[in-house]
C-alpha cells in the first residue's frame, strides 16, 4: 500500500486536507482532486462557507457532507442546498461557473461543517460536453450492510449496488462505517482503489492507516480492511484508470494544455466584464468572483 499524507490548507475559518493531487500521485481512477473539509465549527455570524463565483472545465465536481449545509449556485441558474448524505454532481464540461455559500440561517446560528469534495476527470470524449447539474438526496443513494459494516454508494458501483449518479466510466466511491474491531473486504472490482480514513484508524491488508491518510492499493486482489478499537469512517475511492494524462491549473483540468491556456484567457476576459460567452455569470453573484 502506498500511503499519502495530505497537506493542510486554511480556507478562512475551516481547514481542508488535500489528499489529491500530490506531486507523486496525480489521480486514483478518475479522481484528480480530493479535499477533506473540516470538521470545523463555524461560529454564529462568521461567513463559514463563502466561496465566490469561480469557473471549471473538463471535470465533474462531487460534494458529499457528513455535517452542515450550504447552497450551490451556478451559471445554469441552479440554486440547490446540500444536506448531510446528499450528493451534488456538477459536470463542468466546456465551462461552468458556480459558488458555494452558507445560507443566511446557518450564518446567523453557526454550524459544524464536515465533508468531502472531489473532482472527477471526464473522459477525453466528454471534456467539452455541455455543462449539467444534478442533485441526489441521501434517500436515493443505495445503503447496504457488509457484515457489521454500513456502506453508502456515492458514485459508481460497490458491493453489488449502483449509485443513481450518472457517471461515464467505471467508478468506486463509497462511504463505509466500521464499528470497532470489524472488517470489510474490498473486492477487486475496479482497476484502481484507495482508502481515505475520515475518522478512526484501520489496517489495510495488515498495514496500519491512520486518520486523514490516503492508502492507495497497489495490487489487483481483494483487500481486507480492519478497524481498530475506535472503529472508523472511510471513503473508498477509485475506478477505471484515466484515459491519458491530465493537465491541471487552478480550477481547470484538461487533456490539452492549450485548452487550459484558453480557459485562463476566457476567465480573465469574463472577469473584466467584456466576454461572458465561455463563462456566463451567476445572476445572484454577478459582482463577486474569484480572479484567476
Amino acid at each position: 500500500m502506498r500511503i499519502i499524507d495530505p497537506h493542510e490548507k486554511d480556507l478562512g475559518g475551516f481547514m481542508v486536507r488535500r489528499a489529491l493531487p500530490q506531486a507523486t500521485l496525480r489521480a486514483v481512477g478518475p479522481f484528480v482532486f480530493v479535499d477533506h473539509i473540516g470538521p470545523a465549527r463555524i461560529a454564529p455570524g462568521d461567513d463559514g462557507i463563502n466561496v465566490r463565483s469561480h469557473p471549471h472545465i473538463g471535470i465533474a465536481t462531487v460534494t458529499y457532507l457528513f455535517e452542515g449545509t450550504f447552497v450551490h449556485r451556478d451559471s445554469l441558474d441552479v440554486v440547490q442546498a446540500i444536506y448531510p448524505g446528499d450528493v451534488n454532481w456538477m459536470v463542468a464540461g466546456r465551462g461552468i461557473v458556480h459558488s458555494e455559500r452558507a445560507a443566511d440561517a446557518e450564518r446567523q446560528r453557526g454550524q459544524r461543517l464536515h465533508g468531502i469534495q472531489t473532482w472527477y476527470a471526464l473522459p477525453q470524449s466528454l471534456e467539452e460536453c455541455a455543462p449539467t447539474f444534478s442533485h441526489h438526496p441521501a434517500a436515493s443513494l443505495p445503503g447496504l450492510k457488509q457484515g457489521d459494516v454500513d456502506v453508502v454508494v456515492v458514485l459508481g458501483s460497490a458491493f453489488g449496488a449502483v449509485s443513481p449518479v450518472p457517471v461515464p466510466v467505471s467508478t468506486l466511491y463509497a462511504m463505509a462505517t466500521l464499528p470497532p474491531k470489524t472488517t470489510l473486504m474490498l473486492p477487486a472490482e475496479h482497476d484502481e482503489r484507495s482508502v481515505y480514513v475520515v475518522e478512526g484508524d484501520v489496517s489495510v491488508d495488515g498495514e496500519g492507516l491512520a486518520a486523514f491518510k490516503l492508502g492507495v492499493v497497489e495490487h489487483a486482489g481483494d483487500v481486507v480492511i480492519a478497524a481498530g478499537d475506535q472503529g472508523a469512517r472511510l471513503a473508498l475511492i477509485g475506478g477505471a484508470a484515466l484515459d491519458g494524462h491530465r493537465f491541471m491549473e487552478w480550477n481547470f483540468v484538461s487533456s490539452r494544455k492549450e485548452r487550459i491556456a484558453e480557459a485562463v484567457t476566457q476567465w480573465r476576459t469574463r472577469a473584466g466584464g467584456v466576454d461572458v460567452d465561455a463563462f456566463p455569470v451567476i445572476a445572484t453573484d454577478r459582482d463577486e468572483f474569484i480572479p484567476y
